[in-house]
């Protein structure tokens, strides 16, 4: 990999950090987990071209 693309990496790692450490209570899309009310949740989509959420803490998926 080109030294720029690892250094952008980097860079949103960072940015990641330094959310967790302004205590940053919520995801970008504003959702949380229902189960276990974590903000790490990535939005899918599922085979019937629905939306789906995933939570990247537990698990848990709903839609």
């Amino acid at each position: 990999m080109q030294t720029s693309v690892l250094k952008e990496v980097g860079d949103l790692g960072d940015l990641r950090d330094s959310a967790a450490s302004a205590g940053s209570d919520r995801s970008p899309a504003g959702l949380r987990c229902p189960a276990c009310q974590s903000v790490s949740v990535a939005q899918v989509l599922g085979d019937n071209g629905g939306v789906s959420y995933v939570c990247t803490a537990c698990g848990h998926i709903w839609s």
